[in-house]
């Protein structure tokens, strides 16, 4: 089953590091930040769904370390290091306000990148978001990297795609979205996979979050396995923010719900300029 992006990737130097993204559309700018086992293509649904480009300028990194882009400088890294890499790139390529998604682990980096730059930010959305072990014993952080790092370089990529990619989709998903997982999951490079694992297992959403004062919505799939929708809902009344489930969706739930997903990202672009209200359609 053939599901490569026909799509151009981008890519250039910024503060001499390359960057690499994909992007589709026109308009006000939504940046898309994917997970610890992902790449930017897959927001497939999104970069090809004419809705959101006919009114939107769609682009979806390549995390430090993920698909061509240059690896972090520091391999034990927290998300501020990452924020500062999207902020150089944003800047770089002349964008200034954004409606930032950020899916699990892309959470983490959202959130830190809505607390150093809010006045960046139109709209911050945590999906399916990963909370990140920096408030746990040492014990448990160990564990959560090694669990990791054994993965990455015992299993390999190949073996961890065949084994996990099914998890992170919703019971019933469909072959064509799994493969696409799988796909992702294959390309992982170890040493940006092991930093963000790093990264996972030592930093703390509450630490961004909690310097943050704008928009910010949570989006839980309804079938998240991998970080089921109590603790996004527990993390949105922490900080008062809007929660929504994404129905028959797992912890990919732009892939698994992308009607309702995309649908939810254009009533927010159609907020930009309004008081923020909380309030999303289903």
């Amino acid at each position: 089953m053939n599901v490569e992006m026909a799509m151009p990737l981008y890519q250039g130097i910024f503060a001499g590091r390359e960057q690499t993204w994909l992007e589709a559309g026109q308009g006000r700018v939504i940046v898309l930040l994917h997970g610890i086992s992902s790449g930017a293509a897959s927001w497939i649904k999104q970069l090809e769904d004419p809705r959101l480009t006919q009114a939107c300028r769609v682009m979806a990194w390549d995390a430090p370390g993920y698909g061509r882009s240059a690896d972090l400088m520091n391999a034990q890294p927290n998300a501020d290091d990452y924020a500062q890499r999207l902020a150089v790139w944003l800047t770089g390529i002349g964008v200034e306000q954004v409606l930032l998604v950020g899916h699990s682990l892309g959470a983490l980096i959202a959130s830190a990148y809505a607390a150093r730059y809010p006045e960046r930010i139109a709209s911050l959305v945590l999906v399916d978001p990963a909370q990140g072990y920096g408030t746990a014993d040492e014990a448990q952080r160990n564990q959560v990297f090694e669990q990791r790092r054994h993965a990455i370089n015992v299993l390999g990529a190949g073996e961890y795609a065949r084994q996990r990619a099914g998890h992170l989709l919703k019971e019933s998903a469909a072959e064509g979205d799994i493969e696409r997982i799988r796909v992702g999951m294959r390309r992982l490079r170890p040493g940006g996979f092991l930093a963000a694992a790093w990264m996972l297992a030592n930093d703390d959403i509450g630490r961004y979050l909690s310097a943050y004062c704008g928009r910010l919505q949570i989006w839980c799939g309804d079938q998240d396995k991998v970080t089921p929708p109590a603790g996004a809902r527990r993390l949105a009344e922490r900080y008062a923010a809007p929660f929504s489930l994404l129905p028959k969706a797992g912890h990919a739930s732009y892939l698994d719900a992308p009607e309702v997903f995309n649908r939810y990202l254009l009533q927010l672009v159609d907020e930009w300029d309004t008081p923020a209200t909380g309030v999303l359609e289903s």
